[in-house]
């Protein structure tokens, strides 16, 4: 079994291998965040869609739908009884406008489902969490070099360096 970065578990690792497997689990994780917001805006685009392509066909229901359907209903009722036939216009308008209200009804139901959707901000909260764990985060101490070897250090690092 190995550690992410390749390395043996258990095995000490280099400063720079911490820092990179950090700094690679950071990236995976800010990439996570934000495959979510594209998933819950993609969730809430569809549902602003419904919504809308639902008060469009009302309106298309309306609107097309009068002429012929008010014809068709007045002398249907007409037929049917001995109503005057401006009552039986009335009568097929009406159901024209039921159809409308039903339709729209369904636009409004969609339209606050998609309002009340707080994906986004679900989002914005978990990265504010995470910002604050890693705010938090504290470096393990390390153990100090005993006082004779500091010199060689430096000398060794300004050697390496010229």
């Amino acid at each position: 079994m190995s550690a992410p970065d390749g390395s043996p578990v258990g095995a000490e690792r280099t400063i720079g291998q911490l820092f990179a497997s950090a700094t690679a689990e950071m990236s995976a994780l800010v990439h996570d965040e934000i495959a979510l917001a594209k998933a819950q805006l993609k969730q809430d685009v569809k549902r602003g869609a419904t919504s809308g392509g639902a008060f469009s066909m009302a309106g298309a229901v309306l609107l097309f739908s009068l002429p012929m359907l008010n014809f068709a209903l007045a002398y249907g009722i007409r037929t049917w009884s001995d109503w005057n036939l401006a009552i039986c216009f009335l009568l097929s308008f009406a159901a024209n406008v039921l159809v409308a209200v039903v339709l729209a009804l369904i636009g409004v139901v969609f339209a606050k489902k998609a309002k009340k959707s707080k994906g986004p901000q679900k989002v914005a909260a978990s990265m504010k969490e995470t910002a604050g764990v890693l705010q938090k985060a504290k470096p393990h101490p390390r153990p100090e070099l005993a006082q004779d070897r500091v010199p060689e250090a430096i000398e060794a690092v300004a050697r390496s360096s010229s």
